[in-house]
């Protein structure tokens, strides 16, 4: 009776509660395709994996006009992917979150929250994992914790791209792309078999197209002037009359040797260039005008000091005081104790790096050295024009090289290894001010290499009804980063050279047993030991603290009373040594599926995920101590249904979940910093259906839906930012950012046989997304609004399918809104990127 029960309830579950992963295209038959993930570590059905799982696969990527992984963020209900953190300039930073958990930065320092893997390979840094799609058999989307099987970082979910293999026949297949923009694209692969056993191939991939935000001289009624180009510290110096264009190239091979019937090695490599302008950037608000604690008026003035500054009243922040040094009188300037801070920007530790004074530059009659006040005048009225001139490029070069050896020890046996190896080097700059001020111009550039090594034993027992693997891990990364930042022409100089390494070793395992023909259960758990050393270097070329409080002796007395923490550095402001962090972490999982019959599955699944610590890198204050932040940890619990119905033309899925969510690691700004700290705690819950529907011959519909219900349970003290006239703050109960509730997707695809002329194939993507929260502090100016996305391509197929031709449209409505951005209001100005305008493209392709 009991066990009839199990079987009825199950049964209404699969039929009432929608949905599963994508199978994306139709059979000819008319039935849904399957698609084989490896989630688990060992090829299967999606459909037989008790895990919430989004799969594409590659013909249908290149359909939907998916080129880079970013791109997927509306095919995925309950994701948010994005091309661009805040102040990175480079849309090969990615931005993740799954459920309500990720990542919005690029700093070393910050580990992403969602684990990228290429072929196997774990991608340590967001910088980079945007990764360009030219070649992909498919990719998997994992949601919610996946520390058991795939490890640290992955505590929102994971995003596996699996590369074609190469085939046993030579083939050819290429297509070249022209659009709005003066777009050309071209991409293509060879496979090559060498012999009867070595199969080789080789993909191209190269993308140009101009910007679409267009810089324009700034015409002012009279003269000004500015600092000489390479007078401020940068990590590099190129400019750009357009920006958001693309310039990249990308080339991989892949090696396989079929060595016997037992063993396989697979040899891969790949490389990329990317040499660009920077992200677009608009001006949402000047702050300059906001009071500070600068240069006030005292209320308890000390005689030839300058704590009125941060005693006082009436004072300023960065951008206002640059304002008030170009236009004060040399009176006004002297009543507010303020001479050093307008005075030469520079030390005389440096005197061949310092800057002529800013000091009534506006009113000593001598128009030739007048400046540009930053007031609302550089609030952005045309969100594709902006009158910056400072830096904007994007460079990047990127490398690395797997290898896979499959040995079967047996029939039910098998060893696997994957070796990878990754080597980035990046720099990046953008004028973040939308004028010709430098005003808020910071650059940066990157030197990183990591090594992994994982060995998996594969095997299965009692007839194939046991399945489990068991592995063991290996990831060592070192890193360089260096940070510039300019504000308000100079006054303040930040120069960041941080040092990173890391060792990461991991035992695992997870065992699944088929009980009997109704029951299953799954076991599994990751022990990991991370050790973790930071050096970091930041410091102020200008020497501001020391101006601020009339102290110019740069070294001591001067640098003890004000608190810098290293002898003989008097402008560092992180304490020397080598700092060290040690985590331990035990990631289990257990779940129970059962099978009513072979076309429905329903399961639940308990499991934990964590994600390291650090430390805050981002200071613009000395402090006597690093400080730093503890790892995050998720426990989540998720019931869900798969189902493959009517034949498989009739595929639902549906997954619910609640997650509590410890020590979230979120981005702060302290004044001109952002920080990251461990900001409390959070709850999720939420569901999310997908459905794939093939009606008819040739019509395939795949539909979508995720409600994500993210919130603070708690806050430190700390945490907490009060709601402004800028944002709503972040408060008990408020969402969490990059986190919409609701997100809709539909997208159907008809292919009309034209008989001996061929084929036509429509396609339409539509995704409704509800509006979330850019980013943590709630910036109004930030908000995504509730978004209306819509994509649609016509195809033709030759009658020998040896080539293609398709026009489509992205974005056909031109909805706008902000990517990204930051409320730098110490800096003086809130500012963000819009997202890409609408574009044609037509596409020819070949293949042989």
């Amino acid at each position: 009776m009991r066990m009839a029960r199990f079987k009825t309830f199950a049964s209404i579950l699969a039929l009432c509660a929608p949905i599963a992963a994508h199978a994306q295209e139709a059979q000819a038959e008319g039935g849904i395709a399957e698609i084989v993930v490896t989630a688990q570590k060992r090829a299967e059905n999606v459909q037989n994996v008790p895990i919430a799982i989004s799969a594409f696969a590659g013909d249908a990527l290149r359909e939907r006009a998916v080129s880079d992984v970013a791109q997927l963020s509306n095919a995925a209900p309950n994701v948010t992917l994005d091309g661009g953190t805040p102040f990175s300039g480079s849309t090969a930073v990615l931005s993740a979150f799954i459920r309500g958990i990720g990542a919005n930065d690029f700093a070393m320092n910050i580990d992403p929250g969602v684990g990228i893997y290429l072929d196997g390979v774990y991608l340590a840094r967001t910088v980079g994992a945007n990764l360009d799609l030219p070649d992909v058999e498919r990719i998997e989307v994992l949601k919610g914790p996946q520390g058991t099987l795939f490890g640290r970082n992955t505590i929102g979910g994971a995003i596996s791209v699996v590369t074609r293999t190469p085939g046993d026949k030579p083939a050819v297949q290429a297509d070249i792309t022209t659009g709005r923009y003066n777009r050309i694209d071209a991409r293509g692969y060879i496979d090559l078999p060498l012999s009867d056993t070595l199969r080789s191939s080789l993909t191209f991939s190269t993308k140009n197209r101009d910007g679409y935000q267009v810089r324009v001289p700034y015409t002012s009624a009279t003269p000004y002037s500015t600092d000489r180009v390479g007078a401020l510290p940068a990590s590099g110096y190129r400019t750009s009359d357009r920006e958001g264009g693309q310039h990249e190239w990308t080339i991989r091979g892949k090696l396989q040797w079929q060595a016997s019937d037992k063993l396989k090695v697979t040899l891969g490599g790949d490389y990329l260039k990317i040499d660009q302008s920077a992200t677009p950037n608009s001006v949402l608000a000047v702050t300059s005008g906001v009071p500070g604690p600068f240069a006030g008026l005292a209320a308890n003035n000390i005689p030839g000091t300058a704590l009125d500054v941060v005693t006082g009243s009436s004072g300023f922040l960065f951008a206002g005081l640059y304002n008030f040094c170009i236009g004060a009188t040399p009176d006004q300037i002297a009543a507010r104790n303020a001479g050093a801070l307008c005075g030469v920007r520079g030390t005389p530790l440096n005197p061949g790096a310092n800057l002529p004074p800013l000091a009534s530059v506006n009113v000593d009659g001598n128009p030739g050295n007048d400046r540009l006040p930053y007031d609302n005048r550089w609030v952005s009225a045309d969100k594709d024009k902006s009158f910056a001139t400072g830096n904007s490029f994007s460079n990047m070069k990127v490398y690395g090289f797997t290898g896979v050896l499959d040995y079967d020890i047996t029939d039910t046996i098998a060893v696997k290894s994957i070796t990878g190896y990754r080597n980035i080097k990046w720099a990046a700059g953008v004028d973040l001010d939308n004028s010709p001020a430098a005003i808020l111009e910071p650059s940066f550039s990157l030197t990183q290499n990591q090594f992994s090594q994982e060995v998996q034993l594969i095997g299965s027992a009692l007839d194939k009804k046991l399945n489990f693997v068991l592995g063991g891990y290996y990831f060592r990364e070192e890193g360089k980063m260096l940070d510039y930042v300019t504000f308000a022409e100079g006054l303040l100089q930040i120069v960041g050279p941080n040092d990173l390494k890391t060792k990461n070793y991991a035992a695992f395992g997870q065992i699944d047993w088929r009980i009997n023909d109704l029951i299953g259960i799954t076991v599994g758990g990751r022990y990991t030991h991370e050790d973790k050393t930071f050096i970091g270097r930041q410091r102020d070329n200008n020497g501001f603290n020391y101006k601020l409080f009339n102290c110019p002796i740069y070294g001591d007395p001067c640098q003890s009373i004000l608190g810098f923490p290293v002898p003989g550095e008097p402008l560092r402001y992180y304490v020397g040594g080598t700092q060290q962090k040690k985590f331990n972490n035990f990631a289990p999982k257990v779940g129970l599926q059962l099978h009513p019959n072979d076309n429905v599955m329903v399961y639940g699944s308990w499991s934990r995920g964590y994600k390291t610590g650090g430390w805050t890198t981002r200071l613009s204050n000395p402090l006597p101590t690093a400080p730093d932040f503890d790892e995050e940890k998720a426990e989540s619990f998720e019931l869900g249904v798969k189902s493959t119905l009517f034949d498989r033309r009739l595929q639902l899925n549906f997954a619910a979940f609640t997650t509590k969510y410890d020590g979230i690691q979120l981005n702060f700004q302290q004044g001109v910093s952002p920080t990251v700290q461990n900001a409390g705690n959070a709850r999720i819950k939420g569901f999310e259906a997908e459905a794939v529907i093939a009606p008819v011959r040739g019509l395939t519909i795949n539909a979508s839906v995720g409600y994500t219900d993210a919130y603070y349970t708690s806050l430190l003290p700390q945490a907490v930012v009060a709601a402004n006239p800028f944002q709503a703050g972040t408060v008990l109960g408020a969402d969490l950012p990059k986190t919409p509730k609701w997100k809709f997707n539909v997208t159907p695809r008809y292919k009309v046989s034209l008989g001996d002329k061929g084929a036509v194939v429509l396609l339409a993507d539509y995704t409704r997304t509800s509006s979330m929260w850019n980013d943590t502090e709630r910036t109004f100016l930030l908000r995504r609004p509730s978004l209306d996305m819509l994509n649609a391509s016509i195809s033709y197929e030759s009658p020998s399918d040896h080539w293609n031709l398709t026009l489509g449209g992205t974005n056909i409505t031109n909805t706008r809104y902000i990517v990204t951005g930051q409320a730098q209001i110490a800096g003086g100005q809130i500012y963000g990127t819009w997202s890409r305008p609408a574009e044609w493209y037509a596409r020819v392709g070949v293949k042989f």
